[in-house]
Order: structure tokens, then sequence, then C-alpha cells
């Protein structure tokens, strides 16, 4: 089977192309300002490289951060009208009333806090009050709301009146984009109506991002299905991500991680992932990302999505360098202009890049023009990059016993040497699509987090329902139903509750569908 992966990162766009476990190439190039011309691009390159032909594709994988940095710049997002069902439960804590004032004026376009939801037994709080529904629909409707986010108390236990809800919404606004939280977001009222909120303002940039994808693929002759990988390093179709654009939002140092694990056989290290703007710390446990229990937050908003356990901060190969007594690298950066910004290629701004090059760690652009970089400033721009990594890396390992670290991304080439509080810092083939070959190996998963009551029923029963549930999940993102397996299950058994309450929380993964 041959795969393209494709990472789009703010600096580089990179593309592997592969033949089963065969990495048969891979390109690194700059991100363009419209993403999708640098994909094409980007493939088109990888292609070239390994003397493939675009008709001989099994399939395209993409990783971007197109949608998380809409997220956090606040563009190109939907007003989004919200129904909570909650009766008289709930309302002393309004929808959004968490966000940060300046997201929250761009995306909230009016709430409706309406009869509906049930207890964590699956009753009723109060019956669905259709008529205001009608009423809340017909107000968005009038201020051209196009997308409307459903959350109804313990959805996660019954998601009937979020699905009935939805049906009526439909009736009344044909035309609107409609995201529901049982299918967003884990247990948490208000962080999984936000996860579902953000979704909801994702949905027309979704739709637009993977339109262009696929009038890219035309373009380049690829008759191959499209598929995005998600946060949890796993993939799911084009048209499932245009329903659930939140789901990509970490899926860039999910694919490193998994790329770093591929190509070094370890399952159980530290990775290192340095762009060109930032670098990204994370753990690899049994050759998955290590989530973060807290769920992430975005923008300023908390959201309860699984996301990798990951510490992000500004250092990359296009740092800004600013030399002087108190010597200062980034968090600022040129981004994908390094080409033509870096001292080396002919620019006007000293960064990270420019200092590998003078200090003779990487061979790119004109050495000769970085004389005003001296021996020791190369030195200690090195010294300090490194402190500032081995930091991260001690607070981010789960013991202060030395484990090894796998470098990846193309700004590896900053760091030279053994990396203190590691047993091995190492740098496999193709370290700097190590993203790319991460997105190009993906599986499929599906994922449930519920809330169900014993009574009248047997934790085995309560279990293999959540895991068909989540099956069905994986088969609708895209996984041959054959290949699924679980990977992981989790029960908490919610003692604070009446009517022996437990959470099973449900992960399967499986190939890609032929």
């Amino acid at each position: 089977m041959l795969r393209i992966g494709v990472d789009v990162g703010g600096t580089n766009t990179d593309a592997a192309l592969l033949r089963g476990t065969e990495v048969l190439a891979t390109v690194k190039s700059s991100t363009t300002a419209d993403v999708t011309s640098g994909v094409g691009a980007a493939i088109r390159a990888v292609l070239e490289a390994a003397g493939e032909q675009a008709a001989a594709v099994d399939g395209v994988m993409i990783g971007t951060t197109h949608f998380l940095n809409a997220a956090v710049e606040g563009r190109h997002l939907e007003k989004v009208g919200t129904l909570r069902l909650c009766g008289a439960a709930t309302r002393s804590l309004p929808p959004m009333i968490d966000w940060p004032e300046r997201l929250r004026a761009i995306v909230d376009g009016g709430a409706a806090l309406v009869g509906g939801g049930v207890n964590y037994d699956g009753s009723e709080i109060a019956p669905l009050d259709a008529g205001a529904i009608r009423a809340a629909c017909r107000g968005w409707r009038d201020r051209g709301v196009g997308s409307v986010a459903i959350c109804s108390v313990f959805a996660l236990v019954d998601p009937r009146m979020e699905n009935e809800a939805a049906a009526i919404v439909a009736e009344e606004m044909p035309d609107a984009a409609i995201s529901l939280s049982h299918r967003v977001g884990r247990t948490g009222l208000l962080p999984r109506e936000n996860a579902t909120i953000l979704n909801a303002s994702l949905h027309r940039l979704g739709r637009e991002t993977v339109d262009a994808f696929r009038a890219a693929f035309a373009a380049l002759g690829l008759r191959c299905p499209l598929y995005l990988t998600q946060n949890d390093g796993t993939l799911m179709t084009a048209d499932f991500a245009e329903r659930y654009p939140v789901f990509t939002m970490a899926s860039g140092p999910t694919n490193s991680m998994r790329g770093a694990a591929f190509l070094t056989g370890l399952t159980d290290a530290a990775v290192i992932d340095i762009g060109g703007t930032t670098t990204d710390v994370g753990m690899l446990v049994g050759g998955f990302p290590r989530t973060r229990s807290e769920g992430a937050t975005i923008g300023g908003v908390l959201t309860n999505f699984r996301v990798p356990d990951v510490y992000s901060f500004g250092l990359g190969g296009g740092s800004i360098v600013r030399p002087g007594d108190g010597l200062a690298i980034g968090p600022d950066s040129v981004g994908f202009r390094l080409p033509e910004k870096a001292l080396c290629f002919g620019g006007d701004t000293l960064t990270a890049t420019d200092i590998a090059v003078a200090a003779g760690l990487v061979d790119l652009g004109d050495r000769g023009r970085l004389a005003q970089v001296s021996p020791e400033l190369a030195r200690a721009a090195l010294a300090q990059m490194k402190a500032s990594i081995e930091t991260v890396l001690d607070r981010m390992k789960p013991s202060a016993d030395p484990i090894p670290a796998i470098l990846v991304g193309g700004g590896s080439v900053l760091v030279e040497g053994l990396l203190e509080g590691t047993s091995a810092s190492l740098k496999p083939d193709h370290f700097g699509s190590a993203n790319a070959i991460g997105a190009a190996i993906a599986q499929v998963s599906g994922e449930v987090d519920s809330v169900v009551s014993l009574e009248g029923t047997s934790r085995e029963k309560a279990l293999e329902g959540v895991v068909a549930e989540a099956r069905a999940r994986a088969v609708e993102a895209g996984a041959d139903e054959a290949s699924i397996t679980l990977a992981e299950v989790e029960e908490t058994p919610l003692a604070y509750l009446p009517g022996n309450a437990i959470r099973i929380a449900a992960k399967v993964i499986g190939e890609l569908r032929a």
C-alpha cells in the first residue's frame, strides 16, 4: 500500500511517501499562507523524489494546525447558537461563562436554555421543550447564525434528547451545521459544551479546507481517499473531519511522536520535536503519546477531549536571536518566512538556524553571510537552547531516572550531544519528517466516554455496550471493522452518586478500510 503523509506546521510542510513500512522519500517545504497550495507542492515534490505516479497512491493522510490556529487567533470562526437541554438545572452557569471575552465576542450567537436533559441514571430532568427550541432557532435564523451546538445534561448517559433536538433544529434551520456534545466531549458539562461550541464554530472552515484539499488532489491527479489525523494520532475520513474539525487540534505533536516510535522502534521514550516555530516535548507510552487527563485549553477555552500531554514553548529554527548581555532566543519566530528572513539566506534577521549554520551543525544557505556570529555567540546560544530543552524534559519525565530521548523535526539540528537526564539522545533517519511519517502510518480509532448505572444490568453488559459504540464510531471514521481491537478501557466507580453508577471510557483502534 502506497501512502503519503503530510504534516502542515507553522513554518514547514513535510511530506513522506511510504510503501508499507518502507520510507521511499521525504521532503520539506515552506508552509504557504493559504495552506493548501503548500500541501499540493509538498505532495508533488515527494512523488517526484520517489519516482512514483499520483495514480498509484492508495491514500493521503494530512495533519494540520489550520483549525487550531483559527481557534487561537479567532479567525474564520462562525457565530454559534448554543442550545442547552437542562430544565431548571445548571442555569447558574450559562454557556461560554468561562470563555475569554475576545473569543466569546466572535463566537457567541446567543444561548437558549430549554426544557430537557437527564439525570445520571437516565431519568428525565424535564421533558424536551420543542416549542422553545423552535423559537430559539427562529431567533438565530433571523440573526444569520449558521451553526448550532446542542448540549444536554448527562448526554453521555442518554443522547436521545440531543438527537431529537437536532432533528427539530434541522427542520427550522435546514442549512445550519449542528454539533452534538455526546459526539465531541467527555464527562463534564461545561468543558463538553465548550468543545461542542468550538467544533460548531469551525464547521464552515472545515468544509472549505477539506474542499480545498480535494481540489488540490484533483489537480495533482490523485484519485485516492483523503484522511486527516486526529489528536490521538489516528485517522478520520475527510467527510468525518468536515463534521468534527475540533478533533484535529493537537494532531501535529501526536504525528511526530508516532513517527518517532516508528523510526526508532522504541515504545517508551521522551520525544522532542523541534520545528521552525516551537519545540514540543512529550512522552511515548506503549508506542502512543501519553495523554492529558484534564483535557485541552484551546485559545483560553477549557475543553475535555483527550489530547497528548505535550509541553510547547517558543524555540525553533526560525526563532529570532537577540545578542547582547541578556542573550534572548525567541519566543517570536520568522516562521515560514525563514528562507527570506534568515541571514544565511540573505535576509536581515538573526535566527536560531543562523546559529546552527555558523557552528557547523548544518549546511544551509551561505555561511559567509554570518561573519557577525562569533564562535562565542554561537556556543552561548546553543548552550542556552539546549538548557531550555533539558529544563522542560526534566519537568515532563515520569521520574528522575535517565530515559531515551528521540529528537525529531527539522530544528533538531540545534541540539548536539547527549541531553542531561537521558540515557540516549537519538536522531533517527528521516528525523526531519517524523511528523509526516507519523501521519502516513496512522490507524483509525473510536472512543466513547459514558456514565452508566449498574442497577438492572451487569458490569459486563454495560462495558459491552460502551465498547460496541466505540467500534461503531471507528467504522464511521474509516476503520476496517474486522481489524478493530480494544486499545484501552477505563472504569471509575462514582461513589458520590446513588444507584451504583460507573464511568466507562473505551477506545478501539483498527486499520484503514481498503
